[in-house]
């Protein structure tokens, strides 16, 4: 065996004190549980196996998910050499060195070579760009695990060459039948002769959150921590997945797909005056350490994007909050933010004003961006006033505070763009425009 044919990582079988996780590693499709969604029968990953019709790709999903035990698992199928990178701690020398061997592997006849990165939203530009001729080429193919979202981590060259595979967190029947295999397989747990309670069970699986690292991990730890009874048997209760688990480790990023996920899901929340959902994802952005200001700043956007004139102090009171979070800091400008957060979810709601900015964006971007009319010209010189600027112009307070004329371009006359709602004080708003302007239908 020489240097080119050495046995792949996925042919060694974990010593008995590797983690659990490690030794009860699939090393088939047919023990891999879940993403039925690739590798189902006739899903796109499987057939991609079976026919030997495998691409470069990236396995994008959250941890624990399998996207490294896929990735071994496809090398041992298609019997290629694997190779596997931290992008933590690999530079671009690594790369070189792998892409060398693989040459060579394939330039003797040898088996064809995966390079897989781990956390390849971490590899830098440069160090991107290291793989993109040899990917191309086909001197490697390329397996990325991420869990941020590749298309804003990874370069668009190298994101061209590979096919995208979203991974799911696993589902609670999935991760119940990996913790089962644990506590019956050889290599699992089954010599410690635990028994885990069906409510410990059922914790663990909502615990663990769709990771079946967590999971495997945390039922290990809550093994060792159970005393054995007078029969031998070690119970695994509630209490014990508690104190294993200590608490649940909420999945975010701040930099990453689910530091949007959390906060689209907190903003619609308000948006739809639901105050509870909103205090919700407010706690679970503040548990991560997320930047308050970054919520204080949507809070604004949303003020007047969803609330507008229905309730003109919405806005206010989502300013006041950026200043007084600015001004107080953490952790009691958390307290201002559920103020914020609850006032605005509780207001009436209203788009209108920014639907007619679109729709006057609209008008502009499809050519109506004629000349100002003369009479709402500003005139500061004679010469400009001879040539008519501001000739015709009415001061409306010279009339009461309301004067009828025409401030649009004289094609676009009668144009209305704004149509208020029904809603708060946006009803008295557009009663008092069908006042002024009876003949502009709202």
């Amino acid at each position: 065996m020489d240097l080119f044919e050495e046995a792949a990582p996925e042919t060694k079988s974990a010593g008995s004190d590797a983690p659990l996780a490690e030794r009860l590693r699939p090393t088939s499709l047919d023990e891999f549980v879940g993403q039925a969604h690739l590798l189902g029968p006739d899903k796109i990953i499987r057939r991609a196996i079976e026919s030997g019709q495998l691409v470069s790709m990236i396995f994008w999903g959250p941890p624990g998910t399998g996207k490294t035990t896929l990735a071994r698992i496809i090398a041992r199928e298609s019997h290629s050499h694997f190779s596997a990178l931290s992008a933590v701690t690999a530079g671009v020398a690594d790369v070189r060195k792998i892409i060398t061997q693989a040459r060579e592997r394939r330039r003797i006849g040898s088996r064809g070579t995966i390079l897989f990165i781990d956390e390849i939203h971490r590899f830098n530009k440069s160090q991107q760009d290291a793989l993109l001729h040899s990917v191309e080429d086909g001197t490697l193919l390329l397996i990325g695990a991420t869990t941020e979202n590749p298309s804003f981590e990874v370069i668009p060259a190298l994101l061209s060459r590979c096919r995208v595979y979203k991974l799911e967190a696993l589902t609670p029947d999935e991760l119940g039948r990996i913790l089962d295999r644990a506590l019956t397989a050889e290599e699992g747990l089954k010599a410690q002769n635990l028994r885990l309670d069906p409510e410990a069970r059922a914790m663990l699986i909502t615990l663990a959150g769709g990771d079946a690292r967590n999971a495997l991990t945390a039922l290990e730890l809550a093994g060792r921590l159970a005393h054995p009874d007078e029969a031998g048997i070690r119970a695994i209760d509630c209490a014990l997945v508690q104190e294993a688990m200590q608490r649940r480790t909420l999945l975010y990023d701040r930099q990453g797909e689910y530091h949007y996920d959390v906060i689209s899901a907190f903003i619609k929340s308000v948006r739809g005056s639901d105050p509870d959902a909103a205090l919700y994802w407010l706690a679970r952005m503040l548990d991560a350490g997320e930047d308050p200001l970054f919520i204080a700043r949507r809070l604004i956007i949303l003020a007047s994007e969803d609330i507008s004139n229905a309730d003109p102090h919405g806005l206010m009171v989502a300013s006041a909050a950026f200043q007084a979070v600015h001004a107080v800091g953490m952790p009691e400008g958390r307290i201002v933010l559920a103020q914020a957060a609850t006032y605005l979810a509780c207001a009436p709601k209203s788009n209108a004003s920014y639907l007619a900015l679109e729709a006057a964006s609209e008008r502009v971007r499809q050519g109506d961006s004629v000349d100002v009319p003369l009479h709402l010209r500003n005139a500061p010189t004679k010469m400009m006033k001879d040539f008519g600027y501001a000739s015709g112009y009415h001061y409306p307070h010279d009339f009461g505070g309301f004067t009828d004329q025409n401030y649009l371009p004289e094609a676009l006359k009668g144009t209305v763009f704004y149509h208020p709602t029904e809603n708060g004080i946006e009803k008295k708003i557009k009663e008092r425009l069908l006042q002024l302007w009876p003949g502009r239908k709202r």
